[in-house]
């Protein structure tokens, strides 16, 4: 609600501050009944009075979950709902009739994130957090999912709907503490905030520092990869031999002597790239049991310090398995994957 009004009123200036087209967006889930009902009455009655186009899409999310379990993809229904949400976005860009979605996550929310990244063991790329900016893939030119008011408190935006003695509706389930990230705004983020009052900003400074680190660091893969990835496996008499059957590589391997040539900074995120290229995500402990097993890792902790011998093999997540040879590390899928999910800020 506050979003649409700031938008509404700067377009509204004699001088079309924006001087942009504006519609709306209302997505509804199909989850909570007469009250979701409520909810996309209001929205069509403020776009309504405000002369604001809106644009509804209707879907049935339980529908997409329990389809996804059957699959053997699981999905929670706040993923499956946040999919939805961002498929009908980029189908309005694709479709041109948007050049760019704007949504209204606050420094909250990329505080709430950002934590609970943290506490699930994210890389810097899941410490990102919310990314002000992302590009949408379109025919003609990419569109924008915008996140103007990431910088701004959820108390500020109330107070603005107040003062503007504009309504908005609250989702219920926002105060329902079976979900983490309501547990962390109601429990843990208050609790924080007694040691530091500042705990949002610092948490998005650290969203910040790791989304430029992240940049970085793909810069630097892409430079390098082409040269440490190989297709396939050694042939005899030389070359490699490759199957791309389904559109994608089936096995990658690294030269050891190369990769133990890299910084360990460096080794990690080169053995993680090439598990993602067959459409797999290792976590810490994969991603140092995988350097183990190239002879460039002997924490005992991770229990695999005696697999570093050619013949040795790993069973990683996602059907994911890796060799070990004299002179390198294959990585190969025991059955085909399908494409991995788009993961994305919120």
């Amino acid at each position: 609600m506050a979003l649409l009004l700031l938008l509404h009123l700067a377009n509204a200036l004699p001088r079309n501050a924006l001087g942009v087209g504006l519609s709306a967006v209302h997505v509804h889930h199909g989850l909570r009944g007469e009250e979701a009902d409520g909810d996309l009455a209001f929205v069509e009655a403020l776009c309504e009075r405000l002369e604001v186009p809106l644009h509804i899409q209707r879907a049935d999310v339980r529908g997409r979950v329990a389809q996804a379990r059957n699959a053997g993809q699981p999905e929670t229904v706040e993923e499956a709902s946040r999919a939805v949400r961002y498929t009908f976005f980029e189908q309005l860009i694709a479709e041109g009739r948007a050049d760019s979605v704007l949504t209204a996550h606050t420094l909250d929310d990329q505080a709430e994130t950002v934590l609970m990244k943290l506490l699930r063991g994210a890389w810097t790329e899941g410490l990102s957090g919310i990314y002000p900016v992302v590009l949408v893939p379109n025919a003609t030119q990419p569109g924008k999912i915008l996140r103007p008011l990431l910088g701004v408190h959820r108390a500020d935006l109330i107070a603005f709907l107040e003062s503007s003695k504009q309504g908005w509706r609250t989702d219920s389930t926002n105060a329902d503490q079976a979900f983490t990230r309501n547990r962390i705004r109601h429990s843990v983020l208050p609790l924080l905030r007694e040691y530091n009052p500042a705990i949002d900003q610092a948490l998005a400074n650290l969203a910040e520092l790791a989304r430029e680190d992240e940049a970085r660091w793909q810069s630097e893969l892409s430079r390098i990869l082409p040269q440490l990835l190989l297709p396939g496996r050694p042939v005899r008499g030389g070359g490699r031999g490759v199957s791309t059957a389904s559109g994608q590589p089936n096995s990658v391997a690294i030269e050891i002597d190369r990769l133990r040539a890299l910084d360990p900074a460096l080794r990690r995120r080169v053995v993680r790239t090439a598990a993602r290229t067959l459409g797999v995500r290792l976590n810490f402990d994969e991603t140092a049991r995988l350097l183990t097993l190239a002879g460039l890792l002997t924490n005992p902790n991770n229990g695999d310090s005696s697999i570093a011998r050619s013949g040795s093999s790993l069973h990683l997540a996602g059907q994911l398995r890796a060799q070990r040879s004299p002179r390198e590390i294959r990585l190969f899928r025991e059955t085909p994957l399908k494409s991995p999910k788009r993961i994305d800020s919120l």
